[in-house]
C-alpha cells in the first residue's frame, strides 16, 4: 500500500509539474525556430542563468528547438523503486542514511525544508553515470572572450583519460549494487585526471582524488607535477578554487562536486528556463562570434528547473574564494547545465555551461559505445572567468584528439587500480595514456 502511495504522489507531482511547464513555456519570450544572439539577447535574459546570458552577450548564439523528454536508464529507475524508500537525512540534516543505489530523493517537496540539500544529493547520484566512466582524449581552449573577436587560442590542453569509479550505488556493472572495498575504505568513488598531453610544459601532470562516506572526513586528493617529479596532497579548498585546467577547478568539472556536508543550502524555487540537453553537434562546434568561447550554434530548449544556493562552511572551507554558488538542477537529467559562482563582495565571479545530449550512443558513429536504451552525455562545457574575459572552452570528444567514441560510460571501462596515485605518477613519467 505504501507504494502504490508513492507512485500515486509521483504521478500527482507530475501532473503538477507538467501544468506549471506548459504555463511557463505559453508566457516564455522564445519559441522553436528562434535564433538568440547578441542583438535580441533579452529574450533570454531571464531564462538562463546570469553567466550564461554574460555568454550571449559575448556573442554567443542560440538556436531554440522544441522540449524533448529525457528518461532515466532502466537500471537506475528500478534501483530508485527499490531502494528509495528507506532513505533519509541524517539528524543534523546533512548526511545520507539508508542509501544503496538509484536516486535518494525521487518525490521533491518544494516545502519540505530540507528540500535544497535533497536536491544536491539527487545530483550526487545522477542517472548520468552510476557505476564507471571514462573518458578518452578530450581537449580544452582558452580564450579571451568578446563579441566578433578573432578566434586566439592563450592555451590548448589535452588529457588521455577522465575517470571515475563509483563504489556504492552501482546499477550496471558488477559488482552490484555496492564495491565490497567500500567496507574497508568508506570511499563513495574515486576520481582521476590524468596524463595531461598538452602543453608540453604541462605533460605528464594529473589528479586523482577520493570521496568518503564519512561526512567528517574531507577529500584524499594527489596531483603529480613531472618538473617537481613528485606526489603532492591538495588542500580541499583548493579544489573549490580556479586551480586546474584555465578556469576551471575540480569541484566543477561535471556539475557541482565539493563535498556535500561542508555546503548549506537553500531552495530558491523552480523555474522553466533553457539549457542544451539535445545537442547536435559531437565533438562540439567552436563558436566563431566569441572567439572561440564557447560552443555555438547549438540548440536549447525549456527545461524545468530547481534552483539551489550554496554556501560554504567557513570551518571547513575558509580558502574556498566565492561565497555561494547558484545550482541550476534539470528535474530529468539531475544535472546543473549551468552553474554560478560569486565572490565574497557578491559579485558574479565564475560561470559554468555544459552541453548535453541524449541518444544511445556519444559520438553517431560510434563502434563500441553503444546502448540498449538512450543516455545523457556531456559533449561540451565550459568555464568562465567573468571577471577577467577569459573562457575555457572543452570538447568531449576533442576537436583534435585520436579517440573519437569518447565516453565509456557503465562498461566497466576502468578499474579501481587505474585510481592509484603510484599510477598516475607512472603515467605521468612515461606520457603513456593507458
Amino acid at each position: 500500500m505504501e507504494l502504490r502511495i508513492r507512485k500515486l504522489s509521483a504521478i500527482v507531482a507530475g501532473v503538477v509539474i507538467a501544468i506549471v511547464f506548459a504555463a511557463s513555456v505559453t508566457r516564455a519570450q522564445v519559441k522553436p525556430g528562434d535564433f538568440i544572439d547578441y542583438n535580441n539577447s533579452a529574450k533570454i535574459k531571464n531564462l538562463v542563468s546570469l553567466g550564461t546570458y554574460d555568454a550571449v552577450v559575448n556573442g554567443m548564439t542560440m538556436k531554440i528547438v522544441s522540449t524533448q523528454r529525457i528518461d532515466w536508464p532502466p537500471p537506475y529507475k528500478d534501483a530508485t523503486e527499490k531502494y528509495s524508500a528507506q532513505v533519509r537525512l541524517s539528524s543534523d540534516h546533512r548526511s545520507l542514511v539508508g542509501y544503496v543505489a538509484g536516486q535518494p530523493f525521487p518525490l521533491i517537496d518544494p516545502n519540505d525544508p530540507e528540500v535544497g540539500t535533497k536536491i544536491i544529493w539527487n545530483e550526487q547520484f545522477r542517472p548520468i553515470n552510476s557505476d564507471d566512466y571514462d573518458l578518452r582524449f578530450f581537449d580544452c581552449e582558452d580564450v579571451n572572450v568578446g563579441r566578433n573577436k578573432p578566434i586566439f587560442t592563450i592555451n590548448y590542453t589535452q588529457v588521455g583519460h577522465y575517470a571515475g569509479y563509483d563504489e556504492i550505488g552501482r546499477t550496471e556493472v558488477e559488482p552490484l549494487p555496492t564495491d565490497p572495498d567500500f567496507k574497508k575504505s568508506n570511499r563513495m568513488w574515486l576520481f582521476g585526471l590524468y596524463p595531461v598531453l598538452a602543453p608540453a610544459s604541462a605533460r605528464g601532470v594529473g589528479i586523482i582524488r577520493y570521496r568518503f562516506q564519512d561526512p567528517k572526513r574531507g577529500d584524499d586528493e594527489w596531483t603529480w607535477t613531472p618538473g617537481a617529479r613528485r606526489l603532492r596532497r591538495l588542500d580541499e579548498a583548493i579544489l573549490s578554487n580556479p586551480s586546474g585546467i584555465g578556469a576551471w577547478n575540480p569541484d566543477h568539472y561535471g556539475g557541482f562536486n565539493p563535498k556535500v556536508e561542508w555546503f548549506t543550502y537553500r531552495y530558491l524555487g523552480e523555474k522553466t528556463m533553457l539549457a542544451s540537453a539535445h545537442a547536435e553537434h559531437s565533438p562540439e562546434v567552436r563558436c566563431v562570434t566569441d572567439g572561440g568561447g564557447s560552443a555555438c550554434p547549438e540548440v536549447w530548449e525549456m527545461r524545468h528547473m530547481y534552483i539551489v544556493e550554496a554556501t560554504p562552511d567557513r570551518n571547513r572551507l575558509g580558502g574556498y574564494l566565492g561565497s555561494k554558488d547558484i545550482v541550476f538542477m534539470d528535474s530529468e537529467m539531475w544535472f546543473a547545465p549551468y552553474i554560478d559562482v560569486y565572490d565574497r563582495a557578491g559579485r558574479l565571479f565564475q560561470g559554468f555551461i555544459y552541453w548535453l545530449t541524449y541518444r544511445d550512443r556519444p559520438v553517431p558513429d560510434a563502434r563500441v559505445a553503444i546502448y540498449l536504451f538512450k543516455r545523457s552525455f556531456v559533449v561540451g562545457a565550459l568555464a568562465m572567468d567573468i571577471q577577467g574575459g577569459v573562457h575555457s572552452m572543452c570538447y568531449l570528444p576533442g576537436r583534435e584528439t585520436p579517440e573519437r567514441e569518447c565516453w565509456y560510460i557503465n562498461m566497466g571501462a576502468v578499474e579501481r587500480s587505474f585510481f592509484d596515485p603510484d599510477a598516475m605518477a607512472k603515467a605521468g613519467v612515461s606520457g603513456n595514456t593507458m
